[in-house]
């Protein structure tokens, strides 16, 4: 479960994150839709523990994750816009040397099938990451996240990079996660993906949370035009 309390963050006077509170059970996906700084990778970033915050508190399945962020973590897949591979290494070599960070060591049949479920077909595995589009290095972040069997995802524009069916994979994916209870969070100004995606839906502008709303109650079309009546006015 994701909990955030009455969260605030400033940056040299600049509000970032403002009186944010935000729950996400387990089984859950929700979305948080927002421009660029709005707010998102600062809320995630505080859930992580990178940050702490001027107010309020967060935690993950319980754990304060400022005073106790390193337990916090071991319950997390983080899945980031921009993911951080090792060029001269395969994507095969990646995921196994990541694996092996977070504790786990998986045989080599698991890692190929990680790489193939999320978008890799075989040919590719022992490539060096440098060859890779940003798209299929996308895919392997995806595969070191889904390797971890965490409890808890955060996603940062996690579609970033991916084409339209590899996306539509990942929405698949993470439906997948939520029937085995996995809490999700999903950051993205990409309405079509969140819409598709999630179960739940809040809009950040400036820091504030400014509206929710439950995923069946709108169609794409609807979450359009309420969006960008928010972001704009």
């Amino acid at each position: 479960m994701i909990s955030i309390q009455n969260i605030t963050k400033n940056f040299d006077n600049n509000i970032a994150v403002n009186n944010l509170s935000l729950e996400i059970k387990n089984g859950e996906i929700y979305g948080l839709l927002g421009s660029n700084g709005a707010g998102k990778s600062t809320t995630i970033n505080i859930l992580l523990g990178f940050l702490k915050p001027d107010e309020g508190f967060a935690t993950i399945n319980g754990i304060d994750t400022t005073s106790d962020f390193i337990s916090a973590r071991k319950h997390i897949g983080y899945i980031s816009e921009n993911v951080s591979l090792y060029p001269y290494l395969s994507g095969l070599e990646n995921l196994d040397y990541f694996c092996k960070l977070s504790g786990k060591t998986l045989g080599q049949n698991k890692l190929h099938k990680l790489l193939r479920e999320c978008g890799l077909e075989n040919g590719v595995h022992n490539k060096r990451i440098e060859y890779y589009s940003k798209g299929m290095r996308q895919k392997v972040g995806i595969a070191i996240a889904l390797a971890k069997e965490a409890s808890v995802y955060l996603l940062d524009e996690p579609a970033s990079g991916l084409d339209p069916l590899a996306s539509n994979e990942l929405s698949i994916m993470l439906k997948k996660l939520s029937k085995d209870n996995a809490a999700i969070l999903m950051a993205s100004h990409d309405i079509f993906r969140v819409r598709e995606t999630c179960n739940r839906i809040g809009i950040i502008k400036k820091g504030e949370l400014v509206k929710e709303m439950n995923t069946s109650d709108v169609s794409t079309k609807e979450l359009e035009k309420i969006y960008i009546d928010y972001i704009q006015n």
